[in-house]
C-alpha cells in the first residue's frame, strides 16, 4: 500500500486562482478571505505540490503601476526559490475585464484585439522569466449569445492571426515556450468557438506553426459537452499535441463545477489516469478545480491534498488493474490475432487488396462469439472498490 504522498516527480501543479478561489459564485459573495500570491505558494509547498501556475491578473492586477508590478514580480520569484515550488505555466486573463465581454482576439473591435495582444506578450515575457515552459490560452469570451453579431468565419480567421502573431513573437525571443490551446463548449458565452479538443486539433493544422501548438484538454469541459475526456486526450496524445491538462471533475451536462479531482466520476477519471500512466505523460499534472463553497482554507488544504491523493490512489488502482490475471487473460482473449491477416499491416499495396477481396468471412460464426465485456468491466469495478 502506497504512503500516496506527492513527490516531485509526479508534477503536481495547481493554480493561483484555484487554492486562491474565494467561493463566490452567480449567488453569492466570497466566503474566504483573498490571500496573496505568496502565501498561495506556502500553501501549496505545505501540502506538498510541485508547481504553481500563472494567471496574470491574479499575480499582477491589472492596471498595476509598473514599480508595484516589479515588487509584486520579486516577492514572488523569492516565495518560490524559498519554497521549491517550481512554476510551470502562465496563461493570461483576457475574459473577466469588460474591455473583453465580446471576446479579445475574436472581438470586433480592433483596438481590442491590439489590447489582448498587448497583455499576452506582456504575460509571456513575465511567465518565461519565472520559468514558465507552456503558455495555455483558453478563450473565454471568444465566442456569441447571437450569431447575428459575428462571423465565425472571421472569428476563427482572426483567432488564428492571433495565435500566428504570438508564436512569431516567442520565435523572435528565442523563448523555449509552447503554446496549449484549451477548448470548452460553453459558459461564460452562449457558444464558444472551437468547443472541444477534437475541434482545436483541427485548427491547429491551419496555423503558421503548428510544431508549436497543442491542446489543454480539461475534463470539466469535454464533459460538459457530454463527451469522453479520456478518448479526447488519447486523440490528443496520438497527434503528438498533449502539451497540457488540467485535472477537475465534472458530471456530464452541468455548469462548470470544477470539482476536486475524482469526486464524482470515478470510473471515468482512473481510465484517465491509467492512459496517461500508460503511455507515460511526462508533463504537469495540473489540477484546474476549487475547494466547495463550503470550506474555508483548512477545507482548501483538504481539498489540494485530496486531488493528489486521488491522483496517486488511481495509479496505484491502475497498475493493479494492469497486473491482474484474469483481466490480463480476458484482453489476451479479446485481442487474438492468429496472424491471418498481418498482411495488411504497414500500408496498402494492389496484391493485398486484391487478396484480401477474394477472402470469404464467416460472418455469423464470428459475430456468434460474446466478447466477455460484461466480466471485465465488473472486474474493474471490483479493482476499484478494493476488493481485487
Amino acid at each position: 500500500m502506497s504512503d500516496y504522498l506527492p513527490r516531485p516527480e509526479h508534477k503536481f501543479t495547481f493554480g493561483l486562482w484555484t487554492v486562491g478561489n474565494v467561493g463566490r459564485d452567480p449567488f453569492g459573495p466570497p466566503v474566504r478571505p483573498a490571500i496573496s500570491p505568496v502565501e498561495i505558494v506556502h500553501l501549496l509547498a505545505e501540502v506538498g505540490a510541485y508547481g504553481v501556475n500563472y494567471h496574470d491578473d491574479d499575480l499582477i492586477p491589472i492596471g498595476t503601476p509598473a514599480a508595484e508590478q516589479d515588487r509584486i514580480i520579486r516577492d514572488f520569484k523569492q516565495a518560490l526559490s524559498d519554497t521549491g515550488v517550481k512554476m510551470p505555466m502562465a496563461t493570461a486573463n483576457l475574459f473577466s475585464h469588460p474591455i473583453f465581454r465580446d471576446g479579445a482576439f475574436t472581438s470586433n473591435n480592433p483596438k481590442v484585439r491590439a489590447y489582448a495582444l498587448q497583455k499576452t506578450l506582456r504575460c509571456i515575457d513575465i511567465g518565461v522569466d519565472m520559468g514558465a515552459k507552456v503558455y495555455v490560452m483558453w478563450g473565454g469570451r471568444e465566442g456569441t449569445e447571437t450569431d447575428a453579431s459575428k462571423s465565425p468565419a472571421d472569428s476563427v480567421k482572426r483567432l488564428r492571426e492571433g495565435i500566428n502573431f504570438v508564436t512569431d513573437y516567442i520565435r523572435s525571443q528565442g523563448y523555449d515556450l509552447k503554446v496549449a490551446l484549451e477548448a470548452k463548449p460553453n459558459e461564460p458565452r452562449s457558444d464558444i468557438y472551437l468547443p472541444t479538443t477534437g475541434a482545436m486539433l483541427g485548427f491547429i493544422a491551419t496555423l503558421d506553426h503548428p510544431e508549436m501548438v497543442g491542446v489543454n484538454p480539461e475534463v470539466a469541459h469535454e464533459h460538459m459537452a457530454g463527451l469522453n475526456f479520456a478518448h479526447a486526450v488519447a486523440q490528443a496524445w496520438d497527434a503528438g499535441k498533449l502539451f497540457h491538462i488540467d485535472l477537475n471533475d465534472q458530471l456530464f451536462g452541468r455548469y462548470d463545477q470544477d470539482f476536486r479531482f475524482g469526486s464524482v466520476m470515478l470510473k471515468q477519471n482512473f481510465f484517465l489516469v491509467k492512459f496517461l500512466e500508460d503511455v507515460g505523460y511526462s508533463g504537469s499534472r495540473h489540477f484546474d478545480a476549487h475547494a466547495y463553497r463550503t470550506e474555508d482554507y483548512d477545507g482548501v488544504r483538504d481539498f489540494a491534498r485530496g486531488c493528489m491523493k486521488t491522483y496517486l490512489i488511481l495509479k496505484e488502482k491502475a497498475a493493479r488493474w494492469n497486473a491482474d490475471a484474469e483481466i490480463k487473460a480476458l484482453l489476451a482473449e479479446v485481442n487474438a490475432n492468429d496472424g491471418e491477416f498481418d498482411y495488411l499491416s504497414n500500408g496498402f499495396t494492389p496484391e493485398k487488396a486484391e487478396r484480401l477481396k477474394a477472402v470469404e468471412f464467416d460472418r455469423d460464426g464470428i459475430a456468434a462469439k460474446g466478447l466477455a465485456y460484461e466480466r471485465l468491466d465488473q472486474l474493474t469495478v471490483e479493482v476499484l472498490l478494493g476488493v481485487r
